[in-house]
């Protein structure tokens, strides 16, 4: 009896073995801080950022091209929406939708979330590189970093790849980049190793005069959040851009928060407020520095024109809150800012946000 118990225990501790390997095989584990390509075009010659000159940005958390036509499996609260892919035909629209708007508004900068690359959901699409076959000769320069990525995910809704990612397009010629690991909401050991990783893409364009600006580019996120890991995301945000300001490189920060502005937890209906605090974690970045929309306008007289999510909940009708935001470094001066509500409310459960601002001149 005592053998055929040891052989049991040694089948078990193999069987284990080889499901960690295969884990190990089909799952995505980044470093802390990793050095990521900047690609610029050979056809077209970008040009260098001058100082004092104006610049437009677009963030958009373009929701890997899906539309509004859905509510997929995993936005209610208990992961049983209906939906567990776009259809082919909604991809194509909504990626030439995305293609008309960043055209028609011209950014020099485009910083995008939820670019779906090799997901079985997508149809092993590279986004990115279809986005970049249309936009090229406004775009030369461009960098990405994952912050999800598996060859399998066993869950039932999901059975087989996933890939999302950050991309930030560029007029101007980008020299180098870099992904931060943002914290990662806790979990299992077995849940852990296919979870979604957040991160911070850096990208620094150069200056004619020999400087620098950095452009970060982000989607910070908990599933079922927890707030203690979206105000250490947070934290780790504030950090770097302590860096970058007490070293005198200006910047610009924007991307999906996944946070409320002052005063619009009041303002959701009791249902919507899940994974939100009425004291808004992000308050620990507008504190310290500059943000559109600013907690005046998000909160304001006019607030509905800067509301930037509307969830795929068949309850709501319309936009009803503000995660999308941009930040940027007192050195830069804000020109002009809105929300792109008027022809994007199908595209994507997220709007386009755009900002223009005057980067410092030479002293």
């Amino acid at each position: 009896m005592s053998r055929i118990l040891l052989r049991l225990i040694l089948l078990l501790l193999l069987l284990t073995g080889v499901l960690w390997i295969a884990v190990q095989n089909l799952t995505w584990r980044p470093a802390e801080r990793e050095t990521v390509t900047a690609r610029c075009s050979s056809s077209v010659q970008p040009d260098l950022l001058m100082p004092g000159q104006a610049l437009k940005v677009m963030t958009w958390n373009i929701q890997y091209l899906a539309g509004k036509r859905y509510v997929f499996w995993y936005e209610q609260p208990d992961d049983n929406g209906p939906d567990e892919r776009p259809t082919p035909d909604d991809l194509a629209y909504n990626l030439d939708e995305v293609v008309r708007v960043i055209r028609d508004e011209a950014p020099d900068l485009v910083l995008l979330q939820e670019v779906s690359d090799g997901a079985r959901n997508t149809d092993y699409q590279d986004q990115l590189a279809l986005l970049q076959e249309r936009l090229v000769d406004l775009y030369p320069c461009s960098t990405e970093a994952f912050n999800w990525q598996a060859e399998f995910i066993p869950a039932p809704r999901i059975w087989g790849s996933a890939g999302l990612k950050l991309a930030t397009l560029s007029r101007y010629r980008i020299d180098s980049s870099e992904r931060l690991q943002l914290p990662v909401q806790p979990a299992n050991l077995l849940s852990r190793q296919f979870q979604p990783r957040p991160a911070l893409l850096v990208s620094y364009l150069p200056l004619r005069d020999g400087g620098r600006l950095a452009v970060i580019n982000t989607q910070q996120y908990a599933r079922h959040p927890d707030q203690t890991t979206l105000r250490q995301q947070t934290e780790f945000t504030v950090g770097l851009l302590d860096r970058l300001q007490g070293s005198g490189t200006p910047w610009l920060a924007g991307g999906d928060f996944g946070l409320l502005a002052l005063g619009q937890y009041q303002r959701l209906e009791p249902a919507q407020r899940a994974g939100y605090q009425r004291d808004s974690e992000l308050h620990l970045l507008w504190d310290k520095y500059p943000m559109i929309p600013t907690n005046a306008e998000a909160g304001g007289i006019e607030r509905s024109q800067w509301l930037t999510h509307w969830p795929n909940d068949p309850q709501l009708k319309g936009p009803d809150r503000t995660v999308d935001y941009l930040f940027y470094s007192p050195a830069l001066k804000r020109l002009e800012a809105r929300v792109r509500q008027e022809d994007s409310l199908q595209i994507s459960d997220h709007l386009p946000l755009i900002g223009r601002f005057l980067l410092p001149a030479r002293p």
